[in-house]
């Protein structure tokens, strides 16, 4: 076996007889897969070895080493349910969306509450909150390796994770990762002041230590002879921490006054003011450096009395005072420590999952917490989007684009007239999903639709949004909506293409003209071989095609990148052949589709543009929604590709349209 998979071999013997089977399976996976010269050590089982100081659960542990990104490439993709359980299966997806995700610029400092969004928006879109404690470890493991990257990378990655992953850590409670995150990011961000600091430290690191233990040693035999009930302990400062306080008070490191610090916690509150007394008669105290966050709370809640001392070696020290119940408040409420830091909210099923992740870190058992422990959302009742320049955008769930436009801007939810989700047309009335990307398709006149104020329509979540249409309709005094479309637009265009009328709205079917002639093309050389056109990829003269033999219809002609082509198996394979386009006129069935904002005058509009272009068509089916916008689908009789982008082109450019492609 590998011999990096060594540390994680020998914890298995902490697991019973079935996990250290799942392991074993686990390590077995990601040591066959073939050498990578990138990958000089697995990721996986890097990120596992980190999480192993951390006692976790043996499904955490799992999921730590199958996230491995090369897994995600594999020919034929892992079964994770069926061999590691469905709970395996959920963390591995969400890892390793966590690791494929790209919304992170520096230029969100520029742009108030990106970064706690963007933080949010990463433990909504998680199912289960160990998934982020594995990207945390995999940060880790990016920043302990980061010395073989680029300068620019360097830079990028370190000042990402003090804007987002940091933050995270310290709201889960996981202190000895947001330390390690803090100083590595500190170490690439700012090296010379970080070996400064890092110097500073280690000169005189035994005596401060030594003043630590001798400090808590006489503290603890005072309290004891005082029968009081408490936990003593240091509070060591880490260098990134020691950065922070020295650019926040303007102080070099000599003139700080915590670099020392000690933490006592008892059970009562008198205990709090006894133990301070017990304090300040045993060493001269500083006392312009006392607060009582008890009597005089922070804004968030927080309580606990700090004070600094002068050890007998002329040594400040900081000792903070509490009650279990304010220090599980500070680490974990609420109005935990990262609130007041961060300035974020928390939800109750946020507070929910913290405690229980915390429950999971500080147990000592390798058992795993049953999977109802976790709630399947932590943020369930918001859905986090981006715009098309990367701000995200926070909403409540079931938002639709139009709610997305009215959060951007009033005018632009009332000049909404489409939306595109990553790049694809929807309906208003699509619900929004987290990590979508979405751009608004606006007109010039602010027009916006009575009906998008109708709850039971579904285009409109936010009740903010919805007052807002109703009070565009009452400023401008508008007794309804414009009118719907009529019948007799949709008979004129039988008239026009030569149909009988009928009293049917959609669809309507047109015989051409003129006797169709199919397209010719040459097989092999030759300009007399039968063939046929596909229909499920409609090839027009000019696209690339290839030729399929098929023993009941002959030579069949695809477009070359046609999914039934690219999907053929390598025995089918064999049955492609080289064809080209003839020399002799041409013509094609192709379906396109167009998108638009208003179904009025739309389909005279259209056949108006291919009149001119002299192109039949073959059917017409349109479909409007409540609010008048509409999708139509045409087939239509083509000669080349060269005049489907023309026409395609022409269409885009009327007043009401949002969008018109090829419909394959």
């Amino acid at each position: 076996m590998n011999p990096v998979i060594i540390p994680i071999e020998q914890w298995l013997n902490c697991h019973g007889a079935d996990g250290k089977a799942q392991l074993t399976r686990a390590l077995e996976l990601v040591a066959s897969i073939d050498n990578d010269p990138n990958y000089f050590r697995p990721k996986g089982v890097e990120v596992a070895a980190i999480l192993t100081d951390f006692h976790v659960d043996l499904n955490t542990l799992v999921a730590a080493i199958l996230s491995d990104p090369r897994l995600v490439n594999l020919p034929q993709p892992l079964d994770i349910t069926a061999q590691f359980g469905e709970t395996v299966a959920v963390l591995v997806k969400d890892v390793n969306w966590l690791n494929t995700l790209r919304v992170y610029s520096p230029e969100m400092a520029r742009q108030p509450n990106q970064f706690e969004t963007l933080r949010q928006m990463l433990l909504s879109m998680t199912k289960d909150v160990r998934a982020v404690l594995i990207k945390l470890a995999y940060r880790i493991q990016r920043l302990r390796n980061l010395n073989k990257e680029s300068k620019e990378t360097q830079l990028f990655i370190a000042q990402e994770t003090l804007d987002v992953y940091s933050p995270i850590a310290n709201r889960l409670g996981v202190h000895q990762f947001k330390w390690e995150l803090e100083d590595t990011a500190l170490r690439y961000l700012d090296p010379t002041t970080y070996r400064q600091i890092a110097h500073s430290l280690a000169i005189n690191r035994a005596a401060r230590e030594d003043c630590i233990r001798h400090c808590i040693a006489t503290l603890k035999e005072a309290l004891t002879q005082e029968n009081i009930i408490f936990q003593c302990y240091g509070r060591p400062k880490h260098i990134y921490s020691i950065w922070k306080k020295m650019q926040s008070k303007n102080l070099n490191i000599d003139e700080l006054y915590d670099l020392l610090a000690v933490r006592v916690i008892v059970d009562t509150l008198m205990d709090c003011y006894t133990v301070l007394s017990i304090v300040h008669s045993l060493w001269p105290n500083l006392s312009k450096e006392f607060d009582d966050y008890i009597a005089n709370p922070k804004e968030n809640g927080y309580q606990s009395l700090h004070t600094v001392i002068v050890g007998s070696e002329g040594n400040r020290i900081e000792v903070q005072i509490r009650t279990q119940a304010m220090h599980d408040y500070a680490e974990l409420g609420f109005a935990a420590h990262w609130s007041y830091k961060e300035g974020g909210k928390q939800s109750a099923s946020m507070e929910k999952n913290i405690g229980i992740l915390r429950k999971l870190l500080d147990n000592k058992r390798v058992d795993s917490p049953p999977v109802e422990a976790f709630d399947s959302e932590l943020f369930s009742d918001r859905v986090y989007v981006l715009t098309p320049a990367g701000r995200i955008m926070d909403l409540v769930k079931g938002s639709t684009p139009l709610d997305f436009a009215y959060a951007i801007h009033t005018e632009i939810g009332h000049r909404c007239r489409g939306a595109k989700i990553n790049g694809r047309i929807v309906p208003l009335t699509y619900c929004l999903k987290s990590g979508e990307q979405i751009e608004i398709l606006t007109v010039k006149e602010s027009l916006p639709n009575r009906n998008w104020a109708d709850p039971n329509l579904g285009y409109l979540k936010s009740p903010r949004a919805i007052q807002k249409v109703k009070t565009w309709f009452k400023l401008h005094s508008v007794s309804g909506c414009p009118p719907s479309p009529i019948k007799a637009e949709l008979l004129a265009l039988a008239k026009l293409l030569g149909s009988p009328t009928t009293k049917k709205d959609v669809p309507i079917k047109v015989r051409p003209k003129k006797k169709w002639n199919p397209c010719e093309v040459s097989v092999a050389g030759l300009d007399n071989i039968q063939t046929t056109f596909a229909r499920c990829c409609q090839p027009v003269s000019g696209d690339k095609v290839v030729g399929y033999i098929s023993q009941q219809k002959g030579i069949i002609v695809h477009q070359s990148d046609c999914v039934n082509i690219t999907q053929l198996s390598d025995i089918k394979r064999a049955q492609l052949l080289v064809v080209t386009w003839g020399t002799g006129d041409t013509s094609q069935t192709v379906s396109i589709v167009v998108y638009a904002f208003n179904a009025l005058n739309l389909l005279s509009d259209v056949s108006q543009v291919l009149a001119k272009f002299k192109i039949h068509i073959f059917s017409a089916n349109l479909e409007s929604q409540p609010d008048f916008s509409a999708e139509l689908n045409l087939t239509l009789q083509i000669e080349n590709v060269e005049q489907l982008n023309e026409v395609l082109t022409k269409i885009k450019q009327l007043p009401a349209i949002l969008d018109a492609q090829r419909n394959i």
